[in-house]
């Protein structure tokens, strides 16, 4: 496979972008994307900038992409993962390699890569160990399969951080779908305990609280961030769960923090916080707050004469 290969991105959503970016950084150069909402009023026109932004070429199908590039990295939605699989596969031959770089249960990435090497193609499961944004390409990423070896050679020249998980295609979505109950589940937490204390001026107190019983913990910026994230990403972070939820259930564990975390970012979604602020996170909690208020139509949140947030 010839080192200038075009990568070929199936969704040019927030994952895709900020990887392009930091790639085009590193020195790759040629990159071609396929996204069905390109056209959509309302997300296509920020689709369209971000790809003229990092010199993306858009193409109109998954025809198209395929035949203008030898490796397709499927970045979509993790409900639409086997969808796009399915579209792309007709298209797929012998010389591309797939990898599917979504956060879904290691069944689905099995299914995938079923889909994937029925075509001749080769398939590659990568699991993104943190959020994209501020690392860029450097995110630290578990790869497996095996041609999980011939992904990272190829990338990690370009500064990307992979480590192999296995040969086996799973173990990779296992260890970040499970550290995900963790992670999703403290947002979900920190999300409600801020939206309760909120309500009675009380959130300064139970920072002090808690940073006494977990010394070193900065948590309103803890708050500032992680409530962001759920604001901005609520509605994935949702299906996520959900998709945590199911595999905890097929193997016999019941998924109770699983479950109640989904509930919670799909609130988040439901009472339209991403459109409140314009796609992007709150600049606080305390913002936050105020516009829950907003929305939900119920008095701002008091606060003890004195107290900052």
């Amino acid at each position: 496979m010839a080192n200038n290969a075009a990568i070929g991105f199936v969704g040019f959503g927030e994952a895709a972008f900020h990887l392009t970016r930091g790639l085009r950084e590193a020195g790759l150069c040629d990159f071609v994307a396929y996204d069905i909402h390109t056209h959509t009023p309302g997300r296509g026109e920020k689709i369209r900038r971000r790809a003229q932004e990092n010199e993306v070429r858009l193409l109109e199908s998954n025809a198209a992409l395929t035949e203008a590039s030898e490796w397709i990295w499927s970045t979509v939605t993790s409900d639409q993962a086997a969808v796009a699989a399915g579209q792309t596969a007709p298209h797929l031959r012998e010389r591309h390699i797939y990898a599917d770089l979504n956060s879904v249960s290691p069944a689905v990435k099995q299914a995938i890569a079923r889909t994937v090497t029925a075509t001749g193609a080769r398939f590659v499961e990568i699991a993104m160990m943190a959020p994209v944004p501020p690392y860029a390409h450097r995110v630290p990423i578990l790869a497996g399969g095996p041609h999980a070896a011939e992904f990272r050679e190829r990338f990690t020249p370009y500064g990307m951080r992979i480590e192999i998980a296995s040969r086996e295609v799973g173990t990779a979505a296992a260890t970040k779908m499970f550290r995900s109950i963790m992670v999703k589940g403290m947002e979900a937490l920190i999300t409600e305990c801020v939206l309760g204390a909120g309500r009675y001026g009380a959130e300064q107190a139970v920072f002090a609280s808690l940073a006494e019983s977990y010394p070193g913990m900065d948590w309103k910026a803890m708050a500032d961030y992680m409530i962001g994230r759920v604001v901005e990403h609520g509605e994935r972070r949702a299906r996520e769960m959900e998709e945590v939820a199911e595999t905890l259930d097929s193997i016999g564990i019941e998924p109770i923090m699983a479950a109640a975390t989904a509930r919670r970012m799909e609130w988040s979604a439901q009472i339209g916080l991403k459109q409140h602020f314009g796609g992007e996170a709150p600049k606080g909690y305390r913002e936050f707050l105020e516009a829950v208020a907003e929305i939900e139509g119920a008095a701002p949140a008091t606060r003890p004469a004195g107290r900052k947030a």
